[in-house]
């Protein structure tokens, strides 16, 4: 048998292949990652450059702690305030395991009010700075300001706390009207919470 190709069918094979990694390259790269795997690689301080400006972390950070919250998020349909016969969702908190972003589970995230904790048995609480919108469907970016942490741990000296990458949490498209008031709706989310310390 006859081994040796032809020039000219060498030159096809090698087209077809090229073609074959285009569309498995493209395939990939438009498949959504499912909820519960992250979508990111880790954060450094210089890819905050890249970022919307709102949710920077100042200079002179360095990267302390990386999770991955999956949890939940619950609204209340409520008469929306100064609007009268005007109802809407309303956000009344979190719930979600942090894990890491191989999938194991490091701590929760719950509120109100809004708390970080890590199995290791440090919390902290923090106040909001920033604030961009994310795509369509997704709750928005965040930066926020970590107010001192109690008990012992890994978020001992975290000064802000960055939400990003996120994906699903907003209010429910389902009516909210007089007829609903107090009902509640959870819906499903998933954001990168990343943790920084003072320090290069």
């Amino acid at each position: 048998m006859n081994t040796h190709r032809h020039p000219a069918d060498a030159r096809r094979f090698a087209f077809a292949a090229a073609v074959l990694l285009s569309a498995g390259l493209a395939a990939c790269s438009s498949t959504s990652v499912p909820m519960g795997a992250s979508a990111t690689t880790s954060m450094t301080a210089a890819s905050q450059a890249a970022l919307p400006t709102p949710v920077q972390v100042p200079a002179g950070h360095r990267v302390a702690w990386e999770t991955v919250g999956v949890g939940q998020i619950t609204y209340e349909c409520r008469a929306k305030a100064g609007t009268p016969g005007a109802f809407e969702w309303v956000f009344v908190g979190p719930d979600a395991e942090l894990r890491s972003r191989s999938g194991m589970k490091l701590g929760r995230y719950f509120g109100p009010p809004a708390t970080w904790a890590s199995d290791d048995g440090s919390a902290l609480t923090g106040t909001q700075v920033g604030l961009v919108p994310a795509a369509a469907g997704n709750i928005p970016l965040q930066l926020v300001k970590a107010n001192p942490v109690t008990g012992r741990g890994v978020l001992e000296g975290v000064s802000y706390i960055q939400r990003l990458a996120t994906r699903g949490g907003v209010a429910p498209a389902m009516a909210c009207g007089e007829g609903q008031t107090g009902q509640r709706q959870v819906v499903q989310y998933q954001a990168d919470y990343i943790f920084w310390k003072p320090g290069a």
